[in-house]
């Protein structure tokens, strides 16, 4: 893949009297990068970059992302046309694809994702296990590990029956997500229909029961469908890069994705829009005194900030925020919502959007600000926003495996490290041992 983005142009790098040259690779969207692969080789010397900030592990051409201007594109089509145009399982398709769905595709993936959308019996017996306060990423992590066992065959030629795997997944994890919020409530299941779309048929099963028939409502699937499609992927996030690195070692594409949940899992990554809920709660426990948390977050010796606000890549605006605004604001006059949280939360979003102090650091309200409120509005607890989180950003898990697995060049993933601990030392046997030493 990278070879026809090899250019003749070259950076040099001097080590004492010597110099290296550096090879450069612009990408398709001009974003240029310097190949330091043979650096260790022809120096002895590694690079350091603590989080990977400044590190390209691999070339991709699933998603562009600009954080300067604010773009994100799925291969190649921008993220406002996908969310206004497309269904969350054209997406999908998309991203595990390369291309949009004709009808014939899209209906034949659809009828796959049909049919996979029930789970082996034996397989929902495994609810009855968990106790009924289990996290529902828990849940979700090890019932989808736990796929390679029912589907054993998927393991053989992976890129062969890679539709079959990606329907069951897609589908599959819709279902256990469904189920594991129904068995938290002790409430019985309610098995998916084949006359409903994807997040219709997930919205019933989360909330239609025998004593209160769900009723479908339009704006809320519109809504749901739009965060679906926003996190479907986002270059090399965490997940995403836990997802690649498991795999290089040539693990299952059940294990691997098992893998991107329990990383998604983290505070810092897919827990940020049930944060924003904790803070919304916070205020609201103080009367709702929203004020004194914008003051704490202006103020720089204090280390609270304000969740959902500005993003590590994003020094613009959040593409996706703006997008989901609308939608937010839709489903909230569609319910008629009184809430006093969002209440709250349209009030910090009135401040910062008007603030010198958050304008001019570009702390706009995010993606996770606003997705926190959509879910929370039409029924979703906190526990369960990572979830759907995950859920949404299945199919651009899937797309890098694929990637990645499919990469002639491709090699297991193995960062390197900057020793700093102690140097050699002499050994000591344990009877002359002292504490500490």
């Amino acid at each position: 893949m990278l070879s026809k983005f090899m250019t003749s142009e070259k950076a040099t790098l001097r080590i004492g009297d010597t110099v290296y040259e550096l090879p450069v690779i612009i990408g398709s969207e001009g974003e240029k990068a310097l190949d330091i692969r043979a650096l260790r080789a022809q120096t002895g010397l590694i690079t350091f970059d603590s989080g990977y900030m400044n590190t390209g592990s691999c070339a991709s051409d699933i998603t562009f992302l600009d954080g300067e201007k604010g773009i994100l594109s799925y291969r190649g089509y921008s993220i406002e046309d996908l969310a206004e145009h497309c269904s969350f399982v054209e997406v999908a398709y998309l991203l595990v694809h390369g291309s949009l769905p004709t009808l014939t595709e899209q209906e034949n993936f659809s009828e796959m994702l049909g049919r996979s959308a029930l789970l082996h019996e034996d397989m929902v017996h495994f609810f009855d296990s968990y106790p009924s306060k289990s996290p529902p990423m828990a849940i979700l992590s090890s019932m989808v590990n736990g796929l390679c066992s029912f589907y054993p065959e998927m393991l053989l030629n992976p890129l062969e029956n890679l539709d079959m795997m990606t329907a069951r997944l897609v589908s599959k994890v819709r279902t256990i997500a469904a189920f594991s919020y129904k068995k938290s409530m002790g409430h019985p299941l309610v098995y998916p229909r084949h006359d409903l779309s994807y997040c219709a048929n997930f919205l019933n099963m989360m909330f239609n029961s025998p004593v209160a028939p769900y009723e479908i409502n339009e704006d809320v699937v519109a809504a749901l469908n739009k965060l679906l499609i926003l996190h479907g992927d986002h270059e090399q996030n965490c997940s995403t890069s836990t997802v690649r690195l498991v795999g290089s070692a040539r693990v299952n594409l059940y294990a691997s994705i098992s893998a991107g949940i329990s990383a998604l899992w983290g505070p810092l990554h897919g827990g940020a829009n049930q944060a924003v809920m904790d803070m919304l709660e916070a205020i609201q426990r103080e009367g709702g005194n929203y004020k004194k948390y914008i003051d704490k977050a202006k103020d720089p010796a204090d280390p609270f900030r304000l969740v959902g606000f500005g993003h590590r890549v994003y020094k613009n605006h959040d593409p996706r925020a703006r997008i989901i605004k609308e939608a937010c604001d839709k489903v909230l006059a569609s319910l008629r919502i009184a809430d006093p949280l969002l209440d709250i939360a349209k009030e910090l979003e009135e401040v910062a959007l008007k603030d010198d102090y958050f304008v001019e650091r570009h702390l706009y309200p995010n993606v996770d600000f606003y997705s926190g409120i959509i879910y929370r509005a039409i029924g979703i607890p906190a526990n369960m926003f990572t979830v759907m989180f995950a859920l949404g950003r299945l199919p651009g898990w899937i797309a890098h495996w694929k990637e990645m697995w499919d990469d002639p060049n491709g090699r297991i993933g193995r960062p390197r490290q900057l020793y700093v601990g102690p140097k050699a030392r002499p050994f000591v046997p344990i009877e002359e041992r002292v504490a500490g030493k």
